[in-house]
């Protein structure tokens, strides 16, 4: 047999699925279910699939190998139970009767999302989906496997629980991920501890994606949700599930986090919310952690944190939670009320003045300007009671917004970034900008303030591959460009030869660019340079073309 595979458990090349490898012993048959994809499929030339790992609403999952670059993959069929009637003797899949409409449909959704996730990552937290393909009537998405472990199993291995800063610092780069998601307008609706991965090699990153259909009970596929963590509005097609369903599953994953227990589920907490506040099971979690968590998870999402930044602030800093809480939260503000009373005293008053108007002018033919310059001003006074949000770009968070007022009218959500151009500690940007109109009781304000400068120290590349040289600047968070340059013969071909910033020096990543140059293709050098012995030096040798002529001599 002249093609060659790899073995799915040492990727070392064999000559057929059958039998044991020779390299590692380890088995060739196939022992996937029947209906399953064969170990040794080979998909779009590219991918090796190996053993069967599970199975779920939206379909299976396989081991999976890319065999050129020799990397463990997780494969994904699109492979819906209730909507398919198994396999065809080609390998493709066979719709229902009367369900292949809405097969086609689901398997649209299911690409959609995995399209969406392979531009959208490699991204902080978020477990990187490497391709997608189309074949056998069906749909693959190929996610990276990185050597580690689940949440689930890391707990089960800990004596003890995690205090609040170390959950936060666990859970950081989820939260960042899960808020990229929502920006680009997707919700994952199944966050979990099966779902988060803790790799040998990195921080934790969240995995389990799955459509709509297979995250809502009562839909078109065998849902798949996970109690405790799954919010209300999934329990129900009928409901709207949001950003708020995964804040929901983050404070739920936290909360198991901090106190060792799983929150009761959604559905039994409609019943009798009998759900215990975090500080009450674990003494060490403070006040304002737990009412975080606990508005977090509220059953009603009308009145439950809405975004994930919000939800990273107030688990952060103290002043948020508490501003969140003051007023209570059911309890209806003394300037609500005010505002709406003024409103009615408005139109009131407008219509008073229009009764005058109408009857003066109808009675004694005088002029309503009087009555108009009236209402004007009433319109005037009115207009000053409208509210808009502050400016605070430009503002210190510290010494002008932390222990300000503000935190008295708004739910302040900070969050941090570099800047080359905004001091350290002061705001960058808000949304709503400023001077928009306010149109609700204690809204959220949301502020970026500055870090800060982003300094970095150049790392040694003199000697890298450009592949690797480009890894390592891209690792460290610097701008460049990389220039070839002629190679007279003493660099290693397409290898760095020399930067613009010397290796060690700290400069703001925000600002500069760094310049790479890479050595190209040698040119042929001169048989002098090969004939000088050692220790001997160009200007001890003869020049090239004395020699050339000496030797022809």
């Amino acid at each position: 047999m002249n093609q060659r595979f790899l073995c799915p458990h040492c990727l070392e090349p064999v000559e057929e699925y059958h039998g044991n490898c020779p390299s590692c012993g380890g088995s060739l048959d196939n022992h996937n279910p029947e209906g399953a994809l064969a170990l040794g499929t080979q998909l779009a030339g590219r991918y090796t699939v190996g053993e069967y790992q599970s199975a779920d609403g939206d379909g299976l999952c396989y081991r999976g190998v890319e065999n050129e670059t020799k990397q463990f993959v997780l494969i994904k069929e699109y492979f819906p139970v209730t909507l398919c009637n198994g396999r065809g003797p080609d390998g493709a899949l066979m719709p229902k009767e009367g369900r292949e409409v809405l097969f086609k449909t689901s398997r649209m959704d299911f690409k959609d999302l995995y399209d969406d996730l392979h531009r959208l990552t490699p991204a902080t937290g978020l477990s990187q989906i490497l391709d997608v393909i189309e074949e056998n009537n069906t749909v693959y998405a190929v996610e990276e496997n990185p050597k580690g472990m689940t949440l689930t199993h890391y707990l089960s291995l800990r004596s003890r629980n995690l205090t609040p800063a170390e959950a936060r610092t666990m859970l950081q780069p989820v939260m960042e991920g899960v808020a990229e998601l929502h920006k680009a307008g997707l919700i994952h609706r199944g966050i979990c501890p099966d779902n988060i991965l803790l790799p040998i090699d990195g921080s934790a990153r969240l995995t389990g994606y799955g459509t709509l259909a297979l995250r809502t009970a009562g839909s078109e596929l065998k849902s798949q949700l996970y109690p405790g963590y799954a919010a209300p509005e999934q329990y129900s097609a009928a409901e709207f599930s949001g950003r708020y369903t995964d804040v929901y599953a983050l404070a739920a994953v936290m909360y198991r986090l901090v106190t060792g227990q799983v929150p009761i589920a959604a559905p039994q907490r409609k019943v009798k919310d009998s759900l215990e506040s975090a500080r009450s099971l674990e003494s060490g979690v403070p006040s304002f952690f737990s009412q975080v968590l606990a508005c977090a998870m509220r059953l009603d999402p009308a009145k439950r944190l809405q975004t994930v930044p919000e939800l990273m602030s107030a688990l952060t800093d103290p002043n948020v939670a508490n501003a969140m809480f003051e007023k209570g939260e059911n309890q209806i503000s003394t300037k609500k009320i005010l505002a709406a009373a003024l409103v009615v005293i408005f139109v009131l008053t407008a219509l008073l003045f229009w009764s005058l108007a109408n009857g003066t002018t109808g009675e004694h033919g005088t002029d309503s300007s009087a009555s108009q310059e009236e209402q004007s001003e009433a319109a005037s006074d009115s207009e000053t009671d409208v509210e808009v949000y502050p400016d605070l770009v430009g503002k210190r968070y510290q010494s002008e917004i932390k222990n300000s007022e503000l935190y008295a009218e708004y739910r302040i959500a900070m969050t941090e970034d570099y800047s080359s151009t905004v001091p350290s500690g002061c705001v960058i940007s808000q949304s709503p900008v400023a001077g928009t109109l306010k149109t609700e009781e204690n809204p959220i304000l949301q502020i970026v303030v500055s870090k800060g400068p982003m300094l970095v120290k150049m790392p040694d590349i003199i000697g890298f591959t450009q592949e690797n040289a480009g890894k390592q600047l891209d690792a460290s968070g610097i701008q460049y460009r990389m220039e070839i340059i002629e190679n007279d013969g003493q660099y290693a071909e397409y290898c760095v030869a020399k930067c613009d910033v010397t290796t060690g020096t700290k400069f703001d990543a925000g600002k500069t660019v760094v310049t790479v140059y890479i050595a190209g293709t040698r040119t042929n050098t001169s048989a002098a340079d090969d004939s000088l012995t050692e220790g001997e030096t160009q200007t001890d040798a003869e020049p090239p073309q004395d020699q050339d002529a000496s030797s022809g001599e």
